[in-house]
């Protein structure tokens, strides 16, 4: 993070993770009000129903998941997005291998490490 108002990361530069088997993420640019997180998943992957305090931004880059919330289901194709609030239950799967970008507010310190 950069104390001068503007942050820039080269993606080459920065760590992937394995989180959770089928998922690879990377933090990308963020300061204390908002986060850029790249999300890849392999066909298969189910991720664990969960909730956080933050607002998210999901864009699938490419490839195609299943996004659950609130007793509802979408399937999103590269170019789709959808916002979530934040203390709501939610759930992705990927029906292909897959690339999202998620954006937080504020910052999520858990993935900051």
């Amino acid at each position: 993070m950069s104390e001068s108002g503007v942050v820039y990361t080269a993606t080459d530069a920065t760590p992937v993770t394995s989180p959770e088997p089928g998922m690879l993420r990377q933090v990308l640019a963020y300061n204390p009000q908002l986060m850029l997180v790249r999300h890849t998943f392999e066909k298969g992957w189910n991720g664990t129903r969960h909730s956080h305090p933050h607002h998210q931004m999901v864009y699938v880059v490419r490839g195609h998941i299943c996004f659950q919330a609130e007793g509802k289901s979408w399937d999103l194709r590269g170019g789709d997005s959808v916002v979530v609030d934040g203390g709501i239950a939610h759930q992705a799967s990927a029906l292909e291998d897959s690339e999202v970008l998620d954006i937080f507010t504020p910052f999520r310190e858990d993935y900051a490490g």
